[in-house]
């Protein structure tokens, strides 16, 4: 009788380890676990929240509203003046009463154009970096959101395999009830329970950084709800390099902040040498004579005179020379950082997409056909209790692997939006760019023709 109650227990052990690998596999979701009334976060909704309520995109908006302001004030003639004296002066026939009259400062002919034209290149350039910051925000509130997706990814996957685990201990402890495991297997298990336990602890607090780093970006206070991402799609890039090159040297604002430093320069420098001309002073006074009850005029030109142009004028031309020079070699640094940056992400996006096709395809059906056939090997005796955990360990890693090559996918796509100016999938959509000024300014600054 009693090979035939071991023989029974052992086969009520095979039933619950198989019954225990297959049912964790079912659909979980770890909203189920985790925040089950938390809503849906949805991107795009994300993305109004972001450009409504952060302060950093409202400060810049501000900056670039300022700056327009500024335009027509240096167009403006400066402020005239209005006079008033009283005079007496004794002479052959007394002269005595009361003048009063205007006067008029006139810039040189051409110097109110050349501020006009100095701001509003300045204008250009900070409306470029209001769009470069708003960019910018977008790319990293998408790439938190993706990295949000992982790790709700992650948890669903560790929490599933904690309830197979757990499965996993219970068997064990029952063969080596039966002289059927070793108590090594019933350790190892606890062991990788507790390291479970260890990793889902360590995704609890990147989960919570990652709410408050989102809530952070849309102004919102850190330990506020936030919800749970929903699923992502990979997007395959189908613009080649050189595609995404010429996009981002017609509409990436950070370049196109760059190029109009350059056009700003060139016009302080023009401007530098038109101070060498001189401005004008116009007046006109009337004249009341009380002596002799008569009324007189008189109108004056001043100039004034570059007197000291030598530690003045010539000056401010060299400075204007050198800040030229310097916005032409930031713009070169700029381009040359940029298409690094296209190429970068080019290729990282380019590498997750055969990753997630050969995980998604290839590695993860292998994967769980081998966790099955060491399930089954395990239930008759055929497998020790380490393959089996390999196999589980093996296939949670892929999953791991294939959630985080998708969310590095999206993150490349997010990056690579940023530097080339908008989406990839809509370029309808993009904003107004200045590619052939920009091209113009790239080829004269290569060929050494761009003089102040």
């Amino acid at each position: 009788m009693r090979p035939t109650g071991i023989l029974y227990r052992a086969r009520t052990a095979s039933f619950l380890l198989l019954f225990a690998v297959l049912l964790p596999y079912a659909p979980v979701h770890a909203s189920d676990e985790y925040g089950i009334n938390e809503p849906r976060l949805d991107l795009p909704g994300l993305i109004r929240e972001l450009e409504e309520s952060n302060s950093e995109i409202k400060a810049a908006r501000q900056r670039w509203e300022a700056a327009k302001a500024v335009v027509p004030q240096v167009q403006t003639l400066p402020d005239p003046k209005v006079q008033f004296g009283y005079q007496r002066m004794p002479m052959m026939e007394p002269l005595q009463g009361a003048m009063y009259g205007v006067g008029q400062e006139i810039p040189f002919p051409g110097k109110l154009r050349l501020k006009g034209e100095v701001a509003q290149r300045e204008a250009d350039r900070i409306e470029q970096e209001y769009r470069a910051v708003r960019l910018r925000l977008i790319a990293r509130l998408k790439e938190a959101y993706f990295d949000l997706h992982f790790i709700h990814q992650a948890i669903e996957i560790v929490e599933r395999n904690k309830i197979l685990l757990m499965q996993f201990e219970k068997t064990a402890k029952s063969r080596y009830a039966v002289g059927q495991a070793a108590q090594q297997d019933v350790f190892r298990a606890q062991l990788e329970i507790s390291r479970v336990l260890d990793r889902l602890a360590v995704l609890d607090q990147q989960k919570e950084s990652l709410h408050a780093a989102i809530n952070r970006l849309l102004n919102q206070p850190p330990d506020g709800p936030l919800g749970t991402p929903g699923e992502i799609q990979v997007t395959m890039v189908t613009l080649p390099l050189s595609k995404l090159n010429q996009r981002a040297e017609d509409f990436s604002p950070i370049l196109q902040a760059s190029a109009k430093g350059v056009e700003r320069g060139e016009q302080a420098a023009a401007l530098a040498r038109r101070e060498f001309y001189p401005d004008f002073d116009v007046s006109a006074l009337g004249l009341r004579n009380d002596r002799i009850n008569e009324n007189g005029y008189q109108v004056m030109l001043g100039i004034r005179l570059p007197l000291y142009y030598a530690t003045k004028q010539r000056q401010a031309v060299k400075q204007a020379l050198a800040e030229t020079t310097e916005a032409q070699e930031s713009f070169t640094n700029t381009r040359q950082d940029l298409l690094f940056r296209v190429k970068d992400d080019f290729v990282q996006a380019q590498r997750a997409e055969r990753l997630v096709t050969i995980l998604r395809d290839a590695i993860i059906p292998q994967a769980t056909l081998a966790l099955r056939a060491s399930q089954s090997g395990y239930g008759v005796g055929k497998v020790d209790f380490l393959t089996l955990l390999n196999s589980l360990l093996t296939l949670q890693e892929s999953e791991l692997e294939l959630h985080g090559e998708m969310v590095a996918h999206e993150k490349a796509l997010a990056r690579l939006e940023e530097v080339t100016g908008g989406p990839l999938t809509n370029s309808g959509s993009l904003p107004p760019g200045d590619g052939a000024r920009m091209v113009g300014v790239a080829e004269r600054i290569t060929e050494g023709a761009l003089r102040p």
